[in-house]
């Protein structure tokens, strides 16, 4: 890391969302990880340190012990409980005030599975890899409400009887077609996209930037380190997404 931003590229981070009729934000578990949820690998501790991904997070693990599999996601339901959005998510909803009160919009394209761009008070356009709060029928359409996420005891369907699972894409599993289709038309119209806190090397997610890149479209980076999307930013702020968003939304 080279240190806090300059305020010339700070000023100019500002003035491009600024100009911008419609920013788009492309979050990941950076983000998150500064309001204190840990990454996925992360937060296999404790209870959890003996088991790999495979065996909580792929339909594999499901059918073998969806008990396990519930365990491991009710516990990650309830810690985000206990942590709260950071001044990055609560400048991203601020944005979006403003930029309505003058007729642009921001949109939110996030890969991460919790709810805090929704407690902070933005709407989220598409959520690639699914909630972790409000289960989903293993079978069919039914979805429930996001208290059932802290049940101890798997809940069974009540329109099948089917078991409830995470709403969350596994390992190996598609990505949602409503929420793809989202985010790449989101990403296509918007006139400005803002990354923070993504890897980009989860695919086909990370793919989403290219869509701007090669529109055009001015990309702006908030992450403490370079990523495999750096090379295809206008600008990238060397900084974390609570310190930096606020001084350019």
């Amino acid at each position: 890391m080279s240190g806090s931003p300059s305020p010339s590229r700070l000023a100019l981070a500002a003035d491009l969302i600024r100009d911008a009729e419609h920013v788009c934000v492309f979050s990941g578990a950076g983000m998150s990880a500064e309001s204190g949820i840990p990454t996925f690998r992360d937060a296999l501790t404790g209870l959890w340190e003996n088991y790999r991904p495979e065996d909580l997070a792929t339909p594999e693990g499901w059918h073998r012990d969806p008990d396990l599999v519930w365990g491991w996601y009710r516990d990650r339901a309830a810690n985000l409980r206990k942590v709260e959005p950071n001044a990055g998510h609560r400048a991203l909803a601020e944005l979006g005030r403003t930029k309505r009160r003058t007729g642009g919009r921001v949109s939110i394209v996030t890969q991460n599975v919790d709810d805090l761009h929704e407690r902070a008070g933005s709407t989220v356009d598409a959520h690639l890899h699914g909630r972790i709060l409000g289960p989903r029928c293993e079978f069919c359409t039914y979805r429930g409400d996001p208290e059932l996420s802290l049940a101890t005891t798997r809940p069974r369907c009540p329109d099948c009887t089917g078991s409830l699972r995470p709403d969350v894409v596994w390992f190996g599993e598609m990505l949602p077609e409503r929420e793809w289709a989202a985010a790449t038309a989101t990403i296509e119209s918007c006139s400005a996209l803002l990354i923070v806190g993504t890897s980009g090397v989860v695919h086909p997610a990370a793919g989403l930037p290219l869509l701007a890149a090669e529109r055009g479209i001015p990309i702006i980076e908030v992450n403490p380190e370079p990523s495999a999307l750096t090379p295809l930013a206008a600008l990238h702020l060397e900084a974390a997404a609570a310190e930096v968003l606020p001084a350019i939304s």
